[in-house]
């Protein structure tokens, strides 16, 4: 993997994925997003809606950008309020997004 520079709407996501604005934050994944998150998938608008509404605000430390081959792969430090806090090594994978949404993403503790 090499370093890249992240694409607007995955700068985005980081934005208002740290603020209390859930519509805002929620305006980012199509109509048909995927977001798998500690093993679970969540598929469709209604399903990406209640995942957010039971993830803690969390900050985002951003520590590495990668690119895969499906991919730019971003890790974090997350802090908030949950046991472990804070966790280092979550990486974001966005596999499919455009320059308004984004279409898959899968987070997931950094291998190894």
């Amino acid at each position: 993997m090499t370093a890249v520079t992240l694409p607007r709407i995955v700068r985005e996501y980081f934005e208002l994925a740290s603020s209390q604005d859930h519509e805002a934050y929620l305006a980012l994944f199509a109509e048909d997003a995927l977001v798998e998150d500690e093993g679970g998938e969540h598929s469709g608008t209604a399903a990406v809606r209640a995942w957010r509404s039971g993830v803690p605000l969390v900050t985002h430390t951003i520590t590495a950008v990668e690119q895969s081959a499906d991919g730019p792969v971003v890790t974090c430090t997350i802090s908030g309020d949950f046991p472990g806090s804070p966790f280092a090594g979550l990486q974001f994978h966005f596999e499919e997004f455009d320059d308004e949404q984004v279409k898959v993403l899968r987070i997931r503790p950094k291998a190894g």
